[in-house]
């Protein structure tokens, strides 16, 4: 049998080991004293950890008082998506190392979860069940001090933002690899919801199971895409047992724990929380391999700074062959950066299509503003699905 290992692409030291630093941390590390004694560098972290630990303390009071003074102004949310932003891209414009920016982000996403569950805990629904990769975008981009409610469909996500049940919801709306996941796109049309924010997800795939020799495996359950997603490494390693699509990767791992000579393909998460065995890690085709996630809510946003803007539009008659480029001329004119151009069916009758368009900018701004008043009056529709912070990472 081929082996079965793969390297993981990130950065190695000279020593050979991986470093996960950024390039700019290299050069604040060995500023420490190399007299100081073991005891003193210890006394050294006690004390910064006094400090840290005291002003994490005073933030928190600090989010009760806003949440007070928010109540006191009738305000119903807490959350504010674009505020968030802000805070974040500071956090990465100060950070100098030896942390990359990864990982100062995730704790400071983590402080601020926190402090804002001081004020009002969020709810937010999302593609379940528990150690799926939509659970991990949640993780990112709320913290864990957030109520997470799965939800066995895309459809119930958006179900439980419009009734209130939940603040935001969180689904998958592309691959790198295997491109849209239609239900996501196709629900805008008929939803009001509008998009709050993405989330930028590095997928990688992991072969799992009870068993310990790879000739045990029978079959392999994965959610369609995941299977997609790891197409070449399966034929390459198992081109003899059967795939079968599943409606998730947790529901795989459920099997692959359940089950007799079944195996998973799933994530990390689903191995802890299923108890299984990761037999092969990274059997992604494609290093690369990136997922991204759109935050649901049911306001649109203010202007964050480094904003993107969704739309779905439709020209007077998709079958003027000139009705793509009405709609679109507007956005080159003005020297807007068009990230994303796809056609869906309408719904409304059989060979009509609206477009989902991704513009960098936010709606209210500038040039975008000047570029929607022109397609306005070529268009037979505009839908601002919204105008959100782009993902930090």
């Amino acid at each position: 049998m081929a082996k079965t290992t793969r390297p993981t692409g990130r950065p190695a030291s000279a020593s050979g080991k991986a470093t996960g630093r950024s390039p700019k941390t290299a050069k604040s590390a060995g500023t420490r004293p190399s007299g100081a004694s073991l005891t003193a560098i210890r006394a050294e972290i006690d004390a910064i950890d006094g400090e840290i630990q005291s002003l994490i303390s005073r933030r928190a009071r600090i989010a009760q008082s806003v949440g007070v003074a928010k109540r006191r102004l009738g305000a119903s949310e807490f959350y504010s998506p674009e505020r968030e932003a802000a805070v974040l891209l500071a956090v990465k414009a100060r950070n100098q190392g030896p942390l990359s920016d990864e990982e100062m982000l995730r704790l400071f996403r983590e402080i601020m979860s926190a402090c804002l569950a001081q004020q009002e805990p969020l709810k937010v629904a999302y593609l379940g069940p528990e150690g799926t990769f939509t659970q991990q975008a949640v993780i990112k981009h709320f913290g864990h001090s957030v109520r997470a409610i799965p939800m066995s469909a895309i459809d119930e996500v958006f179900r439980e933002v419009e009734a209130g049940t939940a603040e935001f919801g969180v689904v998958p709306i592309e691959n790198s690899t295997e491109g849209t996941v239609s239900h996501t796109a196709d629900m805008f049309l008929l939803s009001p919801l509008k998009i709050c924010g993405e989330i930028e997800i590095r997928i990688h795939q992991h072969l799992m199971g009870r068993m310990a020799d790879l000739r045990k495996i029978e079959r392999i359950c994965s959610h369609q895409q995941s299977l997609a997603q790891c197409r070449g490494w399966l034929k390459e390693h198992l081109p003899n047992v059967a795939l079968l699509p599943v409606s998730s990767n947790a529901e795989a791992a459920r099997r692959a724990r359940d089950e007799a000579g079944t195996a998973a393909i799933a994530g990390a998460v689903a191995a802890e929380v299923y108890g299984l065995k990761v037999l092969v890690p990274e059997i992604e085709d494609r290093p690369d391999n990136t997922t991204r996630f759109l935050v649901l809510g049911r306001k649109l946003l203010k202007p964050s700074g480094r904003d993107r803007t969704t739309l779905l539009l439709s020209g007077p008659d998709t079958e003027d062959a000139g009705a793509l480029v009405k709609l679109l001329t507007p956005f080159a004119r003005h020297g807007i950066s068009m990230t994303r151009l796809e056609s869906r069916p309408s719904r409304r009758r059989k060979w009509d299509y609206v477009f989902l368009v991704d513009l960098e900018g936010h709606a209210d701004e500038g040039k975008v503003e000047k570029a929607l008043a022109e397609v306005r009056k070529v268009a037979s529709l505009v839908k601002l699905l919204g105008s959100y912070p782009r993902a930090v990472l």
